[in-house]
């Protein structure tokens, strides 16, 4: 296994500042045909206290083991990045599925999708309400469109939201979860806090406060630093790779809004080799779901993975189609982040002249954000790796 140290990125001045470090896997996995493999995944993209620090590595350590032992038992990659995603979703102590962020009027409505690299297929649910765990929506969305065209020739769909997304959900067998299961107590809590600072910002708007006073009372009444958005990319014993994305969105939302959880090319990409394609490769973002979708940040990544150097190409994108990017150009911070994930067959180093090919895996991810925490975990390994990447002191997030 090679392995290079992190690298930083600077930002577009001062006042932004990206992260990047690399983890590249070298290793012959093992010839063509075996339960081999290999998973990502994060726990957002955005502020991980360090008294918290243990339960997200958990959370990633678990997530990572299920895919693995669905990877050893030879399962497909949709299906192994579906699997992360639930015990990512299951966790309180992310953004997604139960103990999501509380939108404006109290409720939680989530967002996910899933992308096979193999059938280029994509499933999505936005706004979706009463559904433990959206992914297994977007991925019954996904597998149900794989079967064709619909009785009268209609087309299936690949992405629903609200109400119809849960109408669908109950056609297909996915059960329903109470309101009072999916808010936790720390969600409720923190939308409390988060309503007490909605009304003193109201509060100051209407008196009519002196805009270098309502500038600083808004800045304390900040709503929005939960981003944490779930995710994971996946290889399987084919080289077939997927992605996938969850989350409960901004905290304080609008009812009915929809962030790059959902939207395609935005929350996550997974695409094999093929045609131009010279490296399958599989990306899942995180962070603000309007920089994220302004800017279709996860198709850009996956474009920019196709050159010689992976490091240097996402570390290129993230400057000048994320942080620098004229789409987001009157935004004070831009805050995101994404792992990303490449690999190929190649000959086996130890018989260079066998026909034998081994599966050679690349990953790397990147964010704006305060923090990301990962975890990485391959079907040679005996536990899960976890880390929280943090910017280096005196760099100020987005």
């Amino acid at each position: 296994m090679a392995e290079a140290g992190g690298s930083r990125a600077p930002g577009a001045g001062e006042d932004r500042a990206a992260a990047a470090e690399k983890r590249g896997e070298k290793r012959e996995m093992a010839p063509e045909g075996r339960n081999v493999g290999f998973v990502l995944v994060h726990a957002g993209a955005g502020y991980h206290s360090e008294s918290k620090a243990k339960e997200y590595k958990q959370v990633c350590k678990k997530a990572c083991q299920k895919a693995i032992e669905k990877l050893q038992a030879g399962a497909l990659a949709v299906d192994v990045v579906t699997a992360a995603l639930v015990e990512l979703e299951d966790s309180p102590f992310t953004n997604a599925g139960m103990g999501s962020n509380l939108n404006l009027s109290g409720d939680i409505e989530c967002d996910a999708s899933t992308m096979d690299g193999k059938s280029l297929n994509f499933g999505a649910v936005g706004a979706l309400r009463g559904i433990k765990n959206p992914i297994l929506v977007a991925n019954k969305l996904l597998s149900e469109a794989q079967k064709g065209k619909l009785s009268a020739g209609r087309i299936p769909p690949c992405f629903l939201v609200g109400e119809g997304a849960y109408k669908w959900a109950m056609d297909h067998g996915i059960p329903p979860c109470p309101p009072d299961i999916m808010a936790t107590k720390f969600s409720l809590s923190a939308f409390r806090k988060n309503r007490r600072k909605l009304e003193l910002a109201e509060k100051v708007e209407t008196e009519m406060i002196q805009t270098k006073k309502r500038r600083e009372v808004s800045e304390n009444t900040n709503v929005t630093t939960s981003l944490d958005t779930v995710g994971a990319v996946v290889v399987d014993h084919e080289g077939n790779v997927a992605a996938a994305v969850s989350s409960g969105g901004l905290a304080m939302k609008h009812p009915g809004r929809v962030g790059q959880a959902a939207v395609y090319g935005c929350g996550c990409w997974a695409e094999n080799t093929g045609g131009s394609n010279v490296y399958s490769t599989a990306v899942s973002t995180s962070g603000c779901g309007e920089h994220l979708v302004r800017t279709m940040l996860a198709r850009e990544c996956s474009v920019a993975l196709q050159a010689e150097d992976a490091h240097q190409a996402l570390l290129e994108t993230m400057q000048k189609k994320f942080v620098r990017s004229p789409f987001l150009a009157c935004e004070d911070s831009v805050l995101g982040g994404v792992i990303v994930l490449r690999c190929c067959r190649c000959s086996l180093e130890s018989e260079p002249s066998s026909n034998t090919q081994a599966l050679l895996v690349e990953f790397l991810w990147s964010h704006t954000t305060e923090s990301m925490c990962v975890g990485y975990m391959s079907t040679q390994d005996g536990k899960a790796k976890t880390h929280i990447s943090r910017l280096p002191p005196g760099a100020v997030a987005g």
